[in-house]
C-alpha cells in the first residue's frame, strides 16, 4: 500500500509541477494570470486520443503531432487575443477563461461529453516489494524529472534563460539591454504550453479524458502557485509536490477521501498561508522572482 501511495503521489505531484512551473513562468515574465493554462492539458489529452484511436498513428508520431499542435494553439491564442491587452490583468483573466471554455465546447462538439481513454504508452508493469507498478506510472515520473531538469538548465545555464529572467525582473531594463521583450514573452508562452501539453500526454492513459478535465487542475495549480509564492518557480515546484502528496494521502488513507482530496489540499494551503502569507518562497521585491 505504501509503495503504491508513493508512486501515485509522485505522479500527481509531478503533473502538478509541470503545470505549476508553466503557470508561474507566464506570471513571472508577463505578469498575467492565464486561466486557459490547464486547458492545454485537456487539448493534449484529446490529441493523444484522436491521433491513436481515431487516426491509428503510432505512439511516437502521435506524441509529436499532439505536442506541436498544442504549442501552436497556445502561441496563436497568445498572439491573437492576449498580447495586445496583457497589461490589463482583469481583461486577460476574462479572455483566457473564455478561451478555455471555447476549447472545452469544441471538444464536446467534436467528441461528445463522454469519458474517453487514451492508450497506454508503455504497457505492462513491474512488481516493487509485492506491489504492481505500471510502466506508464514509471514513465510519467521519469518524463517529469527529465523535463523539470531541462527547464532548470534552460533558465539557469543558457542565454535564453538569462533573457527570460531579465525580462521577469524588469521588462523596461531588459528592453534597454537589447532584449526583444515581445519575443521572450512569446517564448515563455510556448514553454508554458509545451509543459501543459507534456502533462496532458503522460496523464492521458492514466486519467479519464473528458472536456471538463481542465477545471480541477486549474484550481489546484492556482492554489499551488499561491502556496509557493507568486512568480516563484522553485516555490511552485515544491508546492506542487506538497499538494500532490496531501491529495493522494487523503484518497489512500481517509474514508471517502476521493470526495475530500481537493478540499483538504486547499485547507493545507490555507494553513500555510496563515502562517506565511507570502507563500513558501514569496518575495517582497518583484526583481527577486524566478
Amino acid at each position: 500500500m505504501f509503495q503504491a501511495f508513493v508512486v501515485q503521489a509522485l505522479v500527481t505531484g509531478g503533473v502538478y509541477a509541470l503545470l505549476a512551473v508553466g503557470f508561474s513562468l507566464i506570471f513571472g515574465v508577463a505578469r498575467m494570470v492565464n486561466l486557459a493554462h490547464t486547458s492545454f492539458l485537456m487539448l493534449a489529452a484529446y490529441g493523444m486520443f484522436y491521433t491513436t484511436y481515431r487516426l491509428g498513428l503510432d505512439v511516437f508520431t502521435a506524441i509529436l503531432i499532439t505536442l506541436v499542435a498544442t504549442v501552436i494553439i497556445g502561441l496563436a491564442s497568445y498572439k491573437l487575443f492576449i498580447d495586445r491587452i496583457r497589461e490589463h490583468g482583469v481583461t486577460v483573466m476574462l479572455i483566457t477563461l473564455a478561451l478555455a471554455t471555447i476549447f472545452q465546447e469544441c471538444m464536446i462538439l467534436a467528441f461528445g461529453a463522454h469519458f474517453r481513454e487514451a492508450p497506454t504508452l508503455i504497457p505492462g508493469y513491474i512488481e516493487v516489494m509485492g506491489v504492481k507498478v505500471s510502466y506508464q506510472h514509471l514513465l510519467t515520473i521519469a518524463v517529469v524529472a527529465v523535463v523539470l531538469f531541462a527547464i532548470w538548465v534552460l533558465l539557469s545555464k543558457t542565454k535564453l534563460g538569462i533573457a527570460i529572467r531579465a525580462t521577469a525582473q524588469d521588462t523596461e531594463i531588459a528592453n534597454l539591454m537589447g532584449i526583444n521583450v515581445s519575443n521572450i514573452l512569446l517564448v515563455a508562452m510556448g514553454i508554458a504550453a509545451a509543459l501543459a501539453a507534456i502533462a496532458g500526454i503522460v496523464v492521458a492513459p492514466l486519467w479519464v479524458v473528458y472536456p471538463y478535465m481542465w477545471m480541477s487542475p486549474l484550481v489546484m495549480i492556482m492554489a499551488i502557485v499561491v502556496l509557493g509564492g507568486l512568480g516563484s518557480i522553485k516555490g511552485s515546484l515544491i508546492g506542487a509536490f506538497i499538494i500532490g502528496f496531501v491529495e493522494v494521502a487523503v484518497v489512500f488513507y481517509l474514508p471517502g477521501g476521493s470526495f475530500l482530496r481537493g478540499a483538504i489540499a486547499l485547507l493545507v494551503m490555507v494553513i500555510i498561508l496563515v502562517v506565511r502569507p507570502e507563500g513558501l518562497y514569496g518575495v517582497v521585491f518583484e526583481e527577486e522572482r524566478l
